[in-house]
């Protein structure tokens, strides 16, 4: 229905604003993310189209991964249900406040009166579901969400996030026991539309005001809560929530080959081959490499950086990682914080041209990458199939090819290969003795 009041061309214009606002800055944000994963290696992953979209919608959309441990992942389909669906009636608040009307899809009759109930059920289980997130993590403080890691802002940050998740789903009951009340007063502009099998419960808290307090108390709950997602929106570029949407594009582009297939580094293979034939010609081309494995981000490829991006920070990888579990230093989701901290940096560096000092060894240092045992239990357990092992192998490749940086461990395991053709201490000619022992 039309609203005709005098104020509704104005709250239109106002809206418009708003939303043209929030489109705005949300685009620039997103296009600065974009600019930083394409500043990694490129790495050709669209092969086998129909494996990748079989394994987004398992993982992405059918949450697969999450279910492993039941309760959070059951609370986390709710929530995630509940951002998906409820979205859906959003599309119907953008109509009515860029056009003055209300409830302008109540047309749709009964599947409009079955959808709202059906996402007023879906807001109290979101609201729950956070709830319950909140007492999980700040008080009975599970084990994974109190590492080092997640002090100060990644803290805060899930706190902001659950709590704006509450407060939202509140405005909208809110909002939609105002209104049904308003209905059965026949005030104006409130048509008879919609279920409210929750917030006809708050009704006995708003049935004692009058109709014009009513309609303050509705028309407030309704820019609180379109507002709140206009804010919320631009939030989550910032959040560990942006795997909301990253994970889809992220698990698409999974590397279809087993878990712990290292690949060669082709300039290596090539600079081998033309050592040991020095009558071999170079591939055309052929570019001598300038630098071997991982310094900073821009030398990771742009799937590493993706996976930067997409970390929910759920800490199911460090749970499952036996270096960590056996008191190393080593956290693979500090890794992927590092790694996206510093692409931000990186980014903003870029953005200023201005340079600094640091570079991902600043954040991520060698005990925590040379106690990595490279099982990829942490890429198993990842509900939306981040690789921490890529990541950490480069940065070794590094530490080992430019900079001799090797444990004293393996730097004689090397010396042995040069000069034995073994990681063993022993000469080429003692090489079968074992057998004597046999």
């Amino acid at each position: 229905m039309l609203l005709s009041h005098p104020m509704a061309f104005i709250s239109q214009i106002i809206f418009a604003l708003l939303l043209g606002t929030a489109i705005w800055f949300f685009t620039k944000r997103v296009g600065f993310i974009r600019r930083n994963i394409l500043l990694g290696k490129d790495l050709k992953l669209n092969d086998n189209p129909a494996a990748r979209w079989k394994q987004m919608f398992l993982v992405a959309l059918g949450q697969s991964k999450m279910v492993v441990k039941p309760i959070p992942g059951i609370l986390h389909i709710i929530v995630y249900a509940g951002f998906i669906l409820i979205n859906i009636e959003v599309v119907e608040i953008l109509i009515d406040g860029l056009f003055g009307t209300h409830r302008v899809l109540a047309f749709f009759g009964p599947i409009y009166n079955i959808a709202i109930g059906f996402f007023e059920i879906l807001a109290l289980g979101v609201l729950v579901a956070c709830v319950i997130f909140l007492v999980r993590r700040y008080v009975l403080k599970i084990g994974r969400f109190q590492s080092p890691e997640l002090k100060g802002w990644a803290n805060r940050d899930a706190a902001i996030i659950l709590v704006t998740e509450i407060v939202l789903m509140a405005a909208l009951l809110e909002m939609n026991a105002c209104d049904q009340i308003l209905q059965s007063r026949d005030a104006a502009h409130y048509i008879k539309a919609g279920s409210f099998p929750i917030s006809q419960f708050l009704v006995p808290f708003f049935s004692s005001f009058s109709d014009a307090s009513l309609v303050v108390f509705e028309r407030s709950a309704w820019w609180f809560h379109i507002v709140g997602i206009l804010v919320f929106l631009n939030y989550v570029p910032y959040s560990k929530h942006w795997h909301i949407i990253m994970s889809f594009p992220n698990v698409w582009y999974t590397p279809l080959k087993p878990k712990g297939a290292f690949s060669n580094i082709d300039a290596v293979t090539t600079e081998v081959k033309l050592m040991m034939d020095p009558m071999a010609a170079p591939p055309e081309g052929y570019q001598p490499p300038a630098g071997f494995g991982a310094r900073d981000v821009k030398d990771l490829t742009w799937k590493n950086l993706m996976d930067a991006y997409s970390c929910t920070e759920c800490g199911r990888c460090t749970s499952v990682c036996p270096a960590n579990t056996t008191g190393k230093l080593l956290s693979p989701r500090k890794v992927m914080m590092d790694t996206r901290d510093r692409l931000e940096e990186y980014g903003k560096n870029l953005d200023a041209g201005t340079t600094d000092d640091k570079d991902l060894h600043s954040y991520i240092s060698s005990e925590e990458l040379w106690a990595c045992t490279t099982c990829n239990a942490c890429a198993e357990a990842c509900p939306v199939n981040i690789n921490p092992v890529d990541i950490i192998v480069q940065m070794r490749q590094y530490l080992v090819m430019e900079k001799s940086a090797a444990p004293s461990e393996l730097n004689s395991m090397f010396t042995n290969l040069e000069n034995n053709g073994a990681p063993w201490q022993f000469g080429q000619s003692e090489k079968a003795n074992w057998i004597h022992n046999a």
